[in-house]
């Protein structure tokens, strides 16, 4: 019978090698236990020295503390804002802003570091070429700075100005002079407008040709095309000589009665021209005192300190009048800084960059750049709203944008950053200076709008801390002074940079595609789902709680909201992407955070501010719901963080926009 049914062979068959191996009751039996444990031990030996092997290989690949000086002064602020009692997990503002004092937000924080560089610079020793741009603007600053001397000559220099203007009543000698002579010297050679404000910026429509907007004084509201106006239409406004006032303000820009004007409020025009009429018929001379009034508040911190105490006194009046909060003085330097920066601007950037921005610097400013974008175009194939042909638009549309990083390709060459502004004449006194400079500054403004750039046009100071993104030049601009700690560093951990300022390079991307998510603004789209996104991420916004006395109008921040949500998801993929690539992560010592953990500690760090400073036509949210809104927003948050389900930054749900 077969083995299978079970029987035994014949006992004189002969046995197999293996049935012939020693039985347990044999005395070789106990050389079989001696060999199993020897076994075991040999066993245990491998696997505790494979244990002490990926011990050592992932401490010495996983993330290491960063110990460079950089590292310590951002472990540093990051202590000070921070408030690491308050759990993660149901307050990350608090626990990364909870102690940020001082000042409004990080940006401002930033801005002031900057103008104390530029100070560092200012204040140096050194020598520069007789007549430069360096000497004239370190002339500039140092007679800013020389309060002795604008002390010493008191109200003077003012006087001189008031009487080539015609006098005022209240200095004893006035002459009534013709109200648009005196307008229009107001204008040209002093900067000063006190019924309106006129400007040049190029068309908000192609070709983008420079004209000229007009605007209510102290007023700044993006115009929409159909609110243009023609400058021969002077009988809506007919006290202004426009012709003559404009084309002395903006010489040697040829004007014509058929010149293109932008006027925002046609009706304030009308009414300020009717007020006018009426007024130089009855008090000429309450006209020239409110003219004269007004230039010399706008030149007081040119002058002398009682100047500069009694606009003090002004400002305060008209913040109790209309219940703003009071505006913290300033130190002189600060002011000196500011204005040299606008007079010097091309011969300051190109030492702020040589100081602050230097070039691995920037090129590792590019290499995150390019992770943003490349991390952007590979979401946008699972945008689920988008229709295939706005799809592969989209991404061409990214594809095809420049970038611009530092300061303006014009204002870092030689011959700018070394230009003798010939008509600048410096002194006797720091008010002439100051003048000088202007009609200077104000002639170069001019001529640059005449002249055919073949390049973008900054609307920033190199030294300056906003991004933005031109919609006619299809450029986003990233100046020097926005990519410096604590947003950006090239000795930074990566989790660092990808945080702070990749989510800055991803939110300032996505402002390309704003007109999609208005209504109407893309109609192959699948309108149901991206509303529904929509409505989703406001009902999300709605469900985080405010500190008490914080409010805001989320139909108007919806798109800011839209781009902070899509620019943490951007950012957190390009930092996931990299993980997987390189090697050698670093961390801040002592912080107890994670990689990922920091990423997101660095993302708050950005918003970080005073909840009680939002403006009120902000079009961001306030600071708490900038954090707590994208974050909430991201499954990943949760994971890291290790919070419960269903706490304040990991809810049940979540809305997919981008």
């Amino acid at each position: 019978m077969s083995r299978a049914g079970g029987m035994r062979p014949p006992r004189n068959q002969e046995r197999s090698p293996e049935e012939r191996l020693p039985t347990a009751t044999e005395p070789s039996g106990q050389w079989s236990v001696v060999k199993r444990v020897l076994m075991a031990g040999l066993l245990f030996s491998v696997l505790l020295g494979f244990s002490v092997l990926l011990v050592y290989i992932f401490r010495s690949c996983g993330p290491r503390p960063c110990t460079t000086p950089v590292c310590w002064d951002l472990l540093a602020r990051y202590l000070a804002s921070g408030n690491t009692s308050v759990a993660p997990c149901t307050d990350f503002f608090s626990f990364a802003c909870g102690q940020a004092k001082g000042t409004d937000h990080s940006f401002q924080a930033l801005a002031e570091e900057n103008k104390s560089r530029l100070r560092r610079i200012l204040e140096a020793p050194g020598s520069w070429h007789l007549g430069s741009g360096e000497e004239k603007a370190f002339q500039f600053y140092r007679s800013c700075m020389d309060t002795d001397a604008i002390e010493a000559v008191g109200a003077a220099p003012l006087r001189q100005v008031i009487e080539e203007l015609g006098g005022w009543r209240i200095s004893g000698n006035w002459t009534s002079l013709d109200f648009n002579r005196t307008l229009r010297l107001l204008m040209s050679q002093y900067g000063y407008f006190p019924f309106f404000r006129a400007y040049l910026q190029p068309r908000p429509t192609p070709p983008y040709s420079p004209v000229i907007q007009i605007d209510p004084p102290e007023f700044d509201v993006p115009l929409k095309q159909e609110q243009e106006q023609k400058i021969y239409a002077q009988e809506m406004a007919p006290a202004i000589d426009w012709l003559s006032c404009l084309q002395a303000t903006f010489t040697p820009m040829p004007l014509s009665p058929s010149q293109l004007l932008l006027v925002h409020d046609l009706e304030y025009l009308k009414n300020m021209s009717q007020l006018v009429e009426e007024q130089l018929s009855y008090h000429r001379d309450f006209l020239q005192s409110h003219m004269i009034l007004g230039l010399v508040r706008t030149l007081s911190p040119a002058l002398d300190s009682k100047f500069q105490e009694a606009r003090r006194s002004l400002i305060q009046k008209l913040g109790e009048l209309t219940e703003r909060p009071p505006m913290p003085s300033r130190p002189r330097w600060m002011k000196c800084v500011e204005d040299t920066g606008t007079f010097f601007q091309p011969t300051l950037a190109a030492l702020f960059v040589r100081e602050a921005f230097s070039p691995s610097t920037q090129s590792a400013a590019m290499e995150l750049f390019t992770a943003i974008k490349n991390a952007l175009i590979s979401r946008l194939r699972r945008v689920p709203w988008m229709d295939e042909k706005t799809r592969q638009e989209a991404q061409n549309r990214v594809t095809q944008l420049q970038v611009k990083m530092g300061a303006p390709e014009w204002a870092l060459e030689p011959s700018q950053a070394r230009q003798e502004y010939n008509d600048i004449q410096l002194g006797p006194s720091y008010l002439q200076s100051f003048l000088s400079c202007f009609r200077s500054l104000q002639a170069r403004t001019v001529q640059s709008f005449l002249q055919s750039f073949p390049y973008h046009r900054w609307k920033v100071s190199p030294w300056g801390v906003s991004a933005y993104y031109s919609i006619p030049d299809h450029v986003v601009v990233f100046p020097a002074g926005l990519l410096q700690p604590p947003f950006f560093h090239p000795g930074y951990p990566r989790a660092v940079n990808f945080g702070a300022a990749g989510s800055i390079m991803a939110h300032e991307l996505l402002h390309i595609f704003y007109q999609l998510l208005l209504p109407g603004g893309c109609p192959a789209c699948d309108t149901r789902a991206l509303q529904g996104a929509l409505l989703c991420m406001k009902h999300h916004y709605e469900t985080i709680p405010l500190p008490n006395g914080t409010s805001f109008n989320g139909s108007r921040t919806f798109l800011e909201n839209a781009a902070d949500i899509g620019g943490l998801a951007i950012a957190l993929q390009a930092y996931s992407k990299r993980l997987l690539w390189h090697h050698g992560e670093t961390t801040l010592p002592n912080l107890d955070l994670s990689p990922q953990q920091l990423f997101f500690r660095s993302y708050a760090q950005v918003m970080c501010r005073e909840p009680g400073t939002q403006e009120p036509q902000d079009s961001h949210s306030p600071p708490t719901l900038r954090v707590h809104g994208p974050l909430s927003n991201t499954p990943a948050f949760g994971r890291h963080f290790h919070c419960p389900h269903g706490t304040l930054l990991n809810p049940s749900s979540h809305c997919q926009l981008w």
